[in-house]
């Protein structure tokens, strides 16, 4: 099969961030040809003078729609591309150099339909973002389910950096509407339709969240409410694993309660491992990035393990 790529790009009020993309791709090792599709999604604020300045150096095309969601606006972005395998990223991401390369090079070894890729921290990212990266993608955070590990099998692709073929594509129609999850969302349909996907360790990109800290926690609020709703969706893909972050609320709180009567050993348990956390953070990164770890650690869980329960308990929609 000859690859041919469509790269589809939503983008909502961010022409800076789509700037330092397009550039990046510019920066490509690759020899074949591949197009850009950028879908301005209702955006106030238009990248269409961004885009314009890189015309000459990529194979562009513009598109302004009305404002439907990320979800939407990558189905339309596949519907007007002319590639047989579209790669879907964020606008908030950087593509290093050797992407493109290390994406054919690997399907043209083992193709699937679909594939996600992991993300990483640039060294010229603040020291937040350095430490939502860490708290994201940590092994002692997440377990590695957003690409750390090369012993996943079945490989559940995120749309920041996620790929499909158009066969794919056509057969699921894309994107839910779903809020949140529908990546997962996608990847569950694609599975029930015998399509494969894997994970591809060397096609990172690196993911610059302009996130605060309270953004950071209605992001990860947000997907905590998701997994709930795939559940029921799809009960046959239901894990324990899932409800680690609420447990780990509730044995945090239990700890506090124990604490008052003179038992401390959940208190130390927890203190041992954001110790832990922060002495890993702190050889890869740092001391600065380390504290600021602890904080968006603990940020994830709460966020996550809140949002898992208000929909697990109390949203019946």
């Amino acid at each position: 099969m000859i690859l041919s790529f469509s790269i589809i790009i939503p983008v909502f009020n961010r022409p800076q961030e789509i700037d330092e993309l397009l550039e990046s791709l510019t920066k490509q090792d690759f020899s074949d040809d591949f197009e850009v599709l950028i879908i301005e999604d209702g955006s106030a604020q238009k990248s269409d003078i961004i885009v314009e300045e890189y015309k000459n150096q990529l194979d562009l095309k513009y598109f302004c729609k009305e404002n439907t969601g990320a979800g939407a606006s990558r189905n339309f972005g596949m519907q007007q591309a002319s590639g047989n395998y579209f790669i879907i990223l964020d606008s908030d991401v950087i593509v290093p150099p050797q992407y493109l390369s290390e994406v054919k090079k690997i399907l043209k070894i083992n193709f699937t339909d679909a594939y996600g890729g992991p993300d990483a921290a640039h060294k010229s990212f603040t020291s937040l973002q350095k430490a939502i990266n860490y708290s994201m993608t940590s092994f002692l955070t997440t377990g590695g389910i957003r690409g750390k590990r090369s012993t996943i099998t079945k490989f559940q692709p995120r749309s920041f950096n996620l790929g499909m073929s158009k066969k794919a594509f056509e057969k699921t129609q894309g994107f839910s509407k779903m809020k949140n999850g529908e990546d997962i969302d996608l990847t569950f349909r694609l599975w029930q339709l015998g399509f494969e996907t894997q994970l591809i360790e060397k096609a990172f990109v690196y993911h610059k969240r302009r996130s605060t800290i309270t953004q950071f926690f209605k992001q990860t609020f947000g997907f905590g409410t998701a997994r709930p709703k795939l559940n029921k969706m799809y009960p046959e893909t239901a894990k324990l694993t899932y409800w680690f972050p609420s447990l780990f609320l509730i044995g945090l709180d239990a700890s506090v309660f124990l604490a008052i009567f003179g038992h401390y050993f959940l208190v130390k348990a927890y203190s041992g491992y954001f110790l832990i956390l922060l002495f890993d953070s702190f050889f890869k990164n740092g001391l600065k990035v380390a504290i600021l770890c602890v904080i968006t650690s603990f940020t994830q869980f709460l966020g996550y393990g809140l949002g898992f329960l208000e929909s697990q308990f109390f949203n019946k929609k």
